[in-house]
């Protein structure tokens, strides 16, 4: 199972890529929990500037704009 953070302040945009990211797996078939994470004390420590981060297991995997359903894929079937 993936463990996906959505890493921002909460925003409209963290929220989208939270769901996109759940919906996306669904599709998939792929067991996967998404958390959004708002605390910025805890996304400062993953060396997040950008919002929305993305972490997958513990690794960022992307920062700063929403991801494109493509990446989304990729780091899903990855």
């Amino acid at each position: 199972m993936k463990r996906i953070k959505v890493l921002g302040s909460g925003c409209k945009t963290c929220t989208n890529v939270a769901e996109t990211i759940a919906a996306t797996a669904k599709a998939l078939g792929v067991e996967a929990t998404v958390e959004k994470v708002t605390d910025m004390a805890v996304v400062m420590g993953y060396g997040v500037m950008a919002m929305p981060g993305v972490v997958i297991d513990e690794k960022v995997v992307h920062a700063g704009g929403a991801p494109s359903p493509a990446q989304i894929e990729a780091w899903l079937k990855g």
